[in-house]
Parts: C-alpha cells; sequence; structure tokens
C-alpha cells in the first residue's frame, strides 16, 4: 500500500498517457457514458418529484362537500360541527363564495382577469374537511350520515393516477439503473482491454523489471476511475441545465405543484452520479483487466 502510494504522481502520469493513446476513442466513451448517465438522472429526478408531489397531496388531503342553497348559516355551523367529529377527519372549516373566487384567482394567476368579465361570483361555498388519507372510506361513509349535504367531492382519482406514474417511474428507474451499470462496466471494460493490448510491450518489460502485477494494473484502474467520472460530470450538468429549464417552466403556469427543493435535488444526483461512477469504474476496470491477457 505505502509503494502505491508513494508512486500515486507516476500512476496519474501513466493513465494520462494511457488516454492521450486513444484519445478519440475515450472522448466517445465519456460521451457515452455521459448520455447513459444523464437518462438516468432524468429518470431518477421523476420519479423523486412525481413521489414528493404525491406525498405532499396526501399530506394535505381533503374533501370538499357542497350543500344546499337553502340551508341556514346555523345549519351549515352544525353541519361543520358533525364532520369534524367524523373518524379520519383532521380539520373542517366553512368556505364561502369570495374565499372560493380569491382561491381561484390565486391558481389562475395571470389569467385570472377573466374572472372580471363575470357579473355575478360563480362560485358556491362548501366546507373544506382535511382528512387522513387512509381513513377516506370511513370518512366517506360517515359523511352519508350528515343531513342537507348535496355533492362530495374528493381526489381520490388524481391520487390513484399519480401513484401510478410513481410505480411505472420505480420500475424504469430499476431498469435503466441496471442498464447503466451493464452498459458502463462493459465499456469500461472494454477500454481497459483495449488499453492493455496497446501497451503490451511497456507491460512486458515492467514484468521482465520485476514490477508487480498491481503496480502495472493501477495506471488502467485510475483510467477508468477517470472516463466514469469524466462521464458523471458531464451527465450532472446537463442534468442541472435540465432541470433549470423545467423548474423555469413549472413556475410560470403551474406555481401551485409542491416541487421539491430544485438545490437539494441536484446536490442529491451529483452526488449519485459520482458515488455510482467510482463503483461501475473499479468494477469495470477491475473486469477489464482480469479479462485480459498480454503474453
Amino acid at each position: 500500500m505505502k509503494n502505491i502510494i508513494y508512486n500515486i504522481g507516476y500512476f496519474f502520469k501513466e493513465a494520462k498517457t494511457i488516454i492521450k493513446i486513444n484519445l478519440l476513442t475515450n472522448i466517445f466513451s465519456i460521451l457515452s457514458i455521459g448520455l447513459i448517465f444523464f437518462i438516468l438522472i432524468m429518470v431518477l429526478s421523476s420519479w423523486w418529484i412525481s413521489g414528493h408531489v404525491v406525498e405532499t397531496i396526501q399530506s394535505e388531503a381533503e374533501i370538499n362537500v357542497f350543500f344546499g342553497e337553502s340551508v341556514e348559516d346555523d345549519g351549515i355551523l352544525q353541519m361543520v360541527e358533525s364532520i369534524k367529529k367524523i373518524n379520519g377527519v383532521r380539520d373542517a372549516q366553512l368556505v364561502d363564495e369570495d374565499e372560493a373566487y380569491n382561491r381561484m384567482s390565486a391558481i389562475l394567476g395571470k389569467e385570472a382577469k377573466v374572472l372580471k368579465y363575470l357579473d355575478d361570483n360563480p362560485f358556491s361555498p362548501f366546507i373544506e374537511v382535511k382528512i387522513q388519507l387512509e381513513e377516506m372510506e370511513k370518512v366517506l361513509g360517515g359523511l352519508k350520515s350528515v343531513p342537507d349535504i348535496e355533492q362530495i367531492r374528493d381526489n381520490r382519482d388524481v391520487l390513484e393516477r399519480l401513484r401510478g406514474i410513481i410505480r411505472v417511474f420505480e420500475a424504469l428507474g430499476w431498469l435503466i439503473m441496471a442498464t447503466v451499470s451493464v452498459t458502463t462496466v462493459i465499456t469500461i471494460s472494454h477500454i481497459i482491454k483495449s488499453g492493455i493490448y496497446n501497451n503490451r510491450e511497456q507491460i512486458n518489460t515492467l514484468r521482465l523489471l520485476g514490477a508487480p502485477e498491481a503496480f502495472i494494473a493501477f495506471p488502467f484502474l485510475i483510467e477508468g476511475l477517470i472516463l466514469t467520472m469524466a462521464g458523471a460530470m458531464a451527465a450532472s450538468v446537463l442534468a442541472v441545465l435540465a432541470l433549470k429549464a423545467f423548474y423555469s417552466q413549472m413556475a410560470g403556469p403551474l406555481p401551485f405543484i409542491p416541487l421539491p427543493s430544485r438545490e437539494a435535488l441536484e446536490n442529491s444526483f451529483f452526488a449519485l452520479s459520482v458515488l455510482t461512477s467510482l463503483v461501475l469504474g473499479v468494477i469495470g476496470s477491475i473486469f477489464g483487466l482480469l479479462s485480459a491477457k498480454v503474453e
């Protein structure tokens, strides 16, 4: 180990020389690895974002309860108190016409000007019921016993569709992770074998001089790490630009969607890319060294 640390400068110099010998091939390898890692980051980002959205919606899950126009104010207050007593209900409050109008204006943003062309407020008052999502069926059953309720609007269909999207991204993420791993290992292994073949005379000379196999192999291991890390860094830069563009687009027309922090997302996948590239670089290099034969 001390011998390797002492000669680390020599190993990096040799790795640089090996890369230069097949410079064009190595550049294309870096681009290929970068593209593969970029696809992986994008799929995992979509997986994380969709999961965050669903979790946020679940934590804020609510049901909107509508009642008849003939119900008096006292009856509405009694209805709210009755709903609060149902198991699975976290809170219930009345949203009047003005509050409903203001909420829709906030959602529409710049497009809210269309509401000004309406002579009357088109929105009806309703009771906003915050619930524990896993208790939705019990809550819906309890609401049936509350008089004067005309309509109940829930978001079960939306949540189920979002869960389906997450399952798709999860399966796709694992599939692409496996594809990235196999492809990167094969690519690096092939590059290492090619480098060993092109430097077979120098390798044989080092063997005649008594150099141990680990001493000879270490520059090729460094080469594999450099190529995979360069590809991962390129993918990270592209991913940062793509995420910035995505977040800027979402901030305009859909500001109400609860997206996770972009900075946290970038940092997490940068760390993931570096760690994955290190592991795959080592595995690919070792596989290439073991499968190469120099006579």
